[in-house]
């Protein structure tokens, strides 16, 4: 960078005042040191940006060693469970002594659960869409009590009129 001390400056400033006059000075000093306000920003502004670029590609950087690592991780799953399942599988096929047939049989097996459906198979609307009502119907009127979930909507009419004192009948006027 430039090296400017006070001399330099001084020398600087009676050229100016000498070249500009003194009446345009403080009017040219002020601009400049606007200009050099807004170079100083820039320049602080252009760091910051780059800071944060070699920040953010270092995260970048981290982000895929991280997932190649939990890639990896979850290969060495998968290949593990396969392996402890065919391995399972021949010790069952051998155990029961079957030879590559299918573990269904034929006729009155008692070990096999009926089909149970879940609740998002089985409460479906027409259009595909979960039925909110039989969902809410499905939770028990004790758990509801005790948790105070209303069992019904009411308008804000029928509220005023259910909680508004009763009125006695008009009188007549010669009663």
């Amino acid at each position: 960078m430039i090296d400017l001390g006070i001399s330099k400056l001084a020398l600087i400033g009676a050229v100016a005042l000498i070249v500009i006059g003194p009446e345009r000075l403080p009017k040219v000093a002020r601009t400049v040191g606007a200009l050099v306000g807004r170079a100083q920003r820039y320049i602080s502004d252009v760091k910051a940006e780059v800071s944060r670029e070699v920040e953010l590609d270092e995260l970048r950087r981290m982000r895929t060693e991280f997932e190649d690592a939990a890639r990896d991780v979850e290969r060495t799953i998968h290949k593990e469970v396969n392996e402890q399942a065919q391995s399972l599988n021949e010790a069952l096929s051998e155990a029961t002594g079957e030879s590559g047939v299918s573990g269904v049989s034929g006729g009155s097996d008692m070990s096999a659960a009926p089909y149970v459906p879940s609740w998002d198979t089985a409460h479906k609307m027409h259009n595909g869409r979960k039925s909110w009502r039989v969902k809410q119907a499905a939770v028990p009127k004790w758990y509801k009590r005790q948790n105070n979930v209303r069992g019904w909507a009411q308008s804000g009419a029928a509220r005023v009129k259910r909680h508004r004192p009763a009125t006695r009948p008009a009188r007549s006027f010669f009663e």
